[in-house]
C-alpha cells in the first residue's frame, strides 16, 4: 500500500496527516514543539497514540528513538562511514536491523531488511513538489516503517539546515 507524506513536514508546530494513495487519512504526525527534545506522536485516525518518536539528546551521532507503549522498539541512526551516499541503520528491539539507503535528500530511497526491500520511498510518483510516497509491503509493521521514514526526513532536514 502507498502512503503520502509532505516533504519537510516538520516546520515549527506543523502537524500532518499521512494519507493513503486514495486520500484516506490514516495517521496524524503530531509535532510536540514545547518539549526539550524533538518529539512527534503518530496517532491513528481515531486519535489513539500508535508510536512516539523522540530525538536522542546525548548521542555521538544523530539518533531518534521510536517507542510503542513506553518501550523503545527501534533506534534510527546515521551510519558513521558511507563514502558515497547517506545511509541510516535502524536497530530493532528484537535484534533485527533495517537499512535505509538511496538518495535521501531527494526522497528516493529504500528500506531493506537483510537485503530485501520492505518499503520504497519516492517523490517520482507524484506531481506535487512537496509530496512523496511510501510503498510498504503488506506484511510489514506499517506504523513502524512510517516512523522510520519520519525519522529519516527529520534528521535529513536538520542536517541540511545545519549546513546552511
Amino acid at each position: 500500500m502507498k502512503y503520502l507524506l509532505r516533504d519537510r513536514m516538520f516546520s515549527i508546530g506543523d502537524d500532518f496527516w499521512i494519507t493513503t494513495e486514495h486520500g484516506e487519512k490514516m495517521f496524524l504526525v503530531d509535532a510536540k514543539i514545547l518539549r526539550v527534545a524533538d518529539t512527534f506522536e503518530l496517532k491513528d485516525q481515531h486519535g489513539h497514540k500508535v508510536a512516539v518518536i523522540k530525538k536522542k539528546l546525548v548521542s555521538i551521532r544523530d539518533a531518534m528513538k521510536i517507542e510503542r507503549e513506553g518501550e523503545v522498539i527501534a533506534t534510527v541512526k546515521k551510519k558513521m562511514f558511507t563514502p558515497f551516499r547517506d545511509k541510516y541503520a535502524v536497530e530493532l528491539a528484537d535484534g533485527r536491523e533495517l537499512e535505509v539507503h538511496g538518495n535521501l535528500l531527494d526522497h528516493e530511497f529504500d528500506i531493506d531488511e537483510r537485503g530485501h526491500r520492505i518499503a520504497r520511498v519516492s517523490r517520482k510518483w507524484f506531481s506535487f513538489r512537496d509530496t512523496y510516497g511510501i510503498d510498504i509491503h503488506d506484511d510489514q509493521d506499517i506504523p513502524l516503517v512510517l516512523c522510520v521514514a519520519v525519522c529519516v526526513d527529520h534528521m535529513q532536514a536538520a542536517e541540511h539546515q545545519d549546513r546552511l
